[in-house]
Parts: structure tokens; sequence; C-alpha cells
């Protein structure tokens, strides 16, 4: 740990001030969130960066345009590398069962309307006691919450020999333009198989995988001020407008107007 690191305090309460309680949070660089549950489920989003934290022994990456969903008494720890402005939505356990909240930890997308509730809460943060009409708003966020689609992991792994292989290459190498055909040879399978094991384990296609590293990577650099031709250049892409339509595409914004509506 470096001796500059933020250790952030969980919250004491012994019980919910609201049975959905909001809370913003601007935390600095390097910040460590330490080994915590609570008797609440949480639903944590940031307005900037990538959401980096250990729930259910999986490791979850979760860029802009998601959120992620951590049932009442998980074990979640993580940290962020720059600084971070995100929100928690708390929700009492009983009402996240009655609701119908996953009862597993994951990624849950962002629609644009729950996008701008959020950003409405987060230019207008609920104080105790809060008001009928806050209340009501937050039931909507919450209700927007159980039908949201969910992403799992957002970017899952796996415990196959071979595709931790070619993960691993593929993280130390986001760049990388291989064809499928040349990961598999990596390997020493074919194509196909290498192409069915990715579906079955990572529940998507490969191809797919690698542009959700993209995103996890661009987002960063993107916040560290990096322009989006460089940006484009490091993941590989031969023109910037190849990079953009993969990031409009996976996120609905394109990177100069996300780095624009993050701060």
């Amino acid at each position: 740990m470096s001796s500059t690191s933020f250790i952030h305090t969980p919250l004491k309460f012994s019980q919910l001030p609201q049975p959905i309680y909001h809370l913003l949070r601007s935390m600095p660089e390097e910040t460590i969130y330490p080994p915590h549950h609570h008797p609440w489920g949480e639903f944590v989003y940031s307005f900037s960066g990538v959401v980096e934290l250990t729930a259910d022994n999986t490791d979850f990456r979760v860029p802009p345009n998601f959120g992620l969903w951590l049932p009442p008494n998980t074990e979640h720890n993580g940290g962020n590398h720059l600084a971070s402005d995100h929100c928690s939505l708390y929700i009492d356990s009983d009402l996240a069962a009655t609701r119908g909240m996953p009862t597993t930890s994951c990624a849950l997308m962002v629609n644009p309307m729950l996008r701008a509730m959020l950003n409405h809460l987060r230019l207008h943060p609920p104080k105790t006691p809060y008001s009928a009409e806050e209340n009501r708003l937050l039931d909507v966020v919450l209700d927007q919450l159980v039908v949201t689609p969910s992403a799992g992991s957002y970017l899952p792994d796996s415990d196959n020999p071979m595709l931790i292989k070619v993960l691993t290459y593929l993280k130390e190498n986001p760049g990388n333009q291989h064809s499928i055909k040349h990961l598999a040879e990596r390997c020493n399978c074919s194509e196909r198989t290498l192409a069915r094991k990715a579906q079955r384990d990572l529940g998507m296609p490969l191809s797919e995988w690698r542009q959700r590293l993209k995103i996890v990577r661009a987002v960063p650099m993107l916040q560290e001020g990096a322009t989006v031709e460089n940006v484009a250049l490091d993941l590989g892409y031969s023109t910037a407008s190849a990079f953009i339509a993969m990031f409009k595409r996976l996120l609905g914004t394109t990177p100069d107007e996300y780095r624009k509506n993050s701060y």
C-alpha cells in the first residue's frame, strides 16, 4: 500500500436512516476500500471512471453507464487509482428482497432516464429526513434498478487454463489486434474450440470481451487527459473514428462527451 493512500471508512449506522438512503462521495486518488459488509444492499454508480471492487470472489471492473449492485451482507473491497465522484444507494434488505433486486453481485445497465435521476440527485442531494417528493424519486430509481438489465461482472474471467492464457495475454496487450485464429494457435487449439470456450465461460464472443477490455482501459486514459487519437492508437485502432464508434456503441456516448459530462 502506498504511503499516500487514503483509507475509506465504511458507514457506521446500526440501521439505515431511510429505507433507500442516498450518499455522495468525492474520493481522492489512491483510495483503499477495506473489506467490509453491511446488512443492507448497495448500488454504486460512478460519475467518472471505472468502479473497481471485489465481491463474491469476483473482480468487477464496471465502466460508466453501468453501476454495481451488492446484495445485503456481501463482503466487498476495492479502491480507485484516480480521484472519483460516485454515489451509493443503500437499500433496506427487506425492501430489496420484496422489490426483486438481484440476489448476487452484478453490474447493472444505467439507462438514460436512470442516469438523469442519478445526476439530479447528485446536484440536489436529499438530506434526512427526506421529503415525500425525495422519497418518491428514490422509489422510482429503485423501480428502474429492478428492471434494468444485468451485465454480470461486465468483464468476466474464467478458470479454464486455455482461456486464462488468452485473457491474460489480452489484458497485458490491450492494443493487440491479432485474430482469434492467431490467439487459438498460441494455445495450440482450433479457432472453433477457443470461440466455443469463450462463449461458454464468458457468456459472450471473445471479440465482445476484447472491446469491453478496451473500454475499461480507455476510461482512465481519457480521465487523465489523453487525446482521443492517442487512446485509439494505444488500443490498437488505426483511426480515431473506429475507436469512437466502438466507444459509443458500448457506452452510448462519444469519448469527448463522456469526458465533458464526467465532471
